[in-house]
This record gives structure tokens, sequence and C-alpha cells, in this order.
């Protein structure tokens, strides 16, 4: 069967899930993805998951992924692990035996993430952060939406494309997915670092966490990337800034590769693993694995 870019909706008893099959490939191999995973039960999930590996197989595809919704630009990862506090905007939620599910169909993790909660600093301790080589950051003054949105998607094409299960998407597609974050953006804490002849070199984009407690708000550092070394942290520098000038009181280090460097920033910023994630694999039968 030929590779077919609509997902394919699948059921098998009161579980559920959705094909792609235009996934990005699994070390070399030829890749199904299956996404927007439902199950009320390991076993039920088990058993779906299974015959979707089955038919996998029977197509040629070499291994299945998931849960993942076609690429990593869509919602992916599952939880494994977790303080039981609430979700935050963005993040990926999972059912109580979903992870459970993947295991028993024979899936291991193939990438591993966390998000981790840091305490700021006092205003004073907070400084504005070193500025090299003529470089500026300054946040989004909140007009011209569409161009934001692809400013970040210039950005995040060349920043991104060296990642594990990158797959390239499409300015307009790209806009279809921010396009709903809209509403929910507060433009003080949207950063853009600047080289001195006007050239993005980094943006990091963060929203406050409506779910946190009253007494303990926080900000949500989503996404950040730099063209140059050195841009990342005077971005979070500032951030943290703006973030405690602003009231608020801790930030979540959200969605990190375990691997990534901004994982050993979070590290040196105090920052506390409260969740876990993993993005799930199986090779198929005859290809090194079951």
């Amino acid at each position: 069967m030929s590779e077919n870019s609509t997902p394919e909706t699948v059921m098998l008893g009161e579980a559920s899930g959705r094909l792609f099959r235009d996934a990005p490939r699994w070390n070399g191999l030829r890749t199904l993805a299956v996404g927007q995973f439902r199950s009320p039960s390991e076993a039920a999930g088990s058993a779906l998951l299974c015959s979707v590996a089955d038919r996998a197989a029977v197509e040629g595809f070499e291994a299945v992924i998931g849960p993942m919704d076609g690429d990593t630009w869509h919602a992916y990862r599952l939880v494994t692990e977790s303080d039981g506090s609430a979700a935050f905007p963005l993040e990926p939620v999972s059912g109580a035996t979903d992870a459970m599910a993947f295991a028993a169909a024979g899936f291991a993790p193939i990438s591993r993430y966390v998000s981790a909660r840091a305490q700021l600093p006092e205003l004073d301790a907070l400084q504005a952060p070193d500025v090299s080589e003529g470089i500026e950051v300054v946040a989004w003054d909140g007009r011209d939406a569409e161009a934001l949105i692809g400013g970040i998607f210039d950005m995040s094409l060349s920043a991104f494309a060296r990642n594990a299960f990158y797959k390239p998407i499409t300015r307009a597609a790209f806009l279809d997915l921010y396009r709903p974050l809209l509403p929910m953006l507060d433009h003080r804490f949207i950063l853009f670092a600047h080289a001195p002849g006007g050239e993005i070199v980094g943006f990091l984009f963060a929203y406050p966490n409506p779910m946190a407690a009253a007494a303990a708000p926080e900000i949500v550092i989503k996404t950040y990337a730099s063209a140059r070394r050195g841009v990342g942290r005077m971005l979070v520098a500032s951030l943290n800034l703006r973030a405690r000038r602003a009231g608020f009181t801790h930030a979540v280090h959200a969605l990190m590769h375990v691997d990534n460097v901004s994982r050993e920033r979070s590290v040196r910023e105090g920052g506390e693993i409260f969740r876990r994630y993993a993005l799930m694999g199986r090779r198929l039968v005859g290809n090194d694995g079951a």
C-alpha cells in the first residue's frame, strides 16, 4: 500500500487512535505513527496497538512510533511519571494506563523528555543579561501577529532541523497551528534577539500558566532557540527578569529533551522535575526486534 498523508482512524473495542503513514523515519526505518491514542484500560490499549503493529508490518512499515500526531510540530509523547499537578497549556496529557498499554504492546521509550519547575530569584538578585556583539533582546510589540508567527517559523526551520524525528512543515501549516494560540499570548513574554543588522538570531516563546496556584504564579518557557552561542542564555535571563517584575515567582522549563542543553540550564537554575515523558517505538518482526 502506498503511503497516505491523510490519517486513518482506527478502533478496537473502546480503544482508538489515528494512523499517520507519512511519519518521520526512526533510525532510517520506514515508520508509521499512531496518534490521538485513547484507551480505557491497559488491555484494551495494548490490543489496539498490537493490531496496529500487525497492520503496519503487512503494509511494509519497519517500525511504529507513538503517540505522535504525524510529526513533532503536532502533539506527541506520553506521560510516564508525574507529581500529580495539573497540566499546563500545550502539555501532553495521557490516560492513566497509556504508558502501560504501550509497554504491554512491545513498545519501549526511544526519546525521553522532562518538565521542571524552578523558583525565580528575588528581583534584586536578577540582572539584565549581558549583551554581546551588539545583540538586543526585545519583546514582541503585540502587533502584526502573522508576522510574529512567520518570524518564529523561519527561525524554527533552521534551529530544529537537526532534531530527532524532525520533519519539514509549510509556512501555511505552521500558521494554522499557532493562530489558535494568539488569544492566550502575552506579548511581554515573547522575546526576540536581534543582531545589529536586524537579523533575528534567537526567539523565546513563554506564557503564564493559568493552572498554577495563586500563591505561586508561574511562567511557562515553552520554546526557545538561537542561531548564535550564548543567545539562548540571554533570552532566558531576560525572560526571568521580565517575569519577576510582572509578579511571577516560578518558571516551568517545559518539555525538554533529557540530553538538550536546555536541561543543563534548568539544572543550574534549580529546576526540579515534576513530569517525565517518552516517545515510544517498536521495531517490527524481521527488523531487529519484535
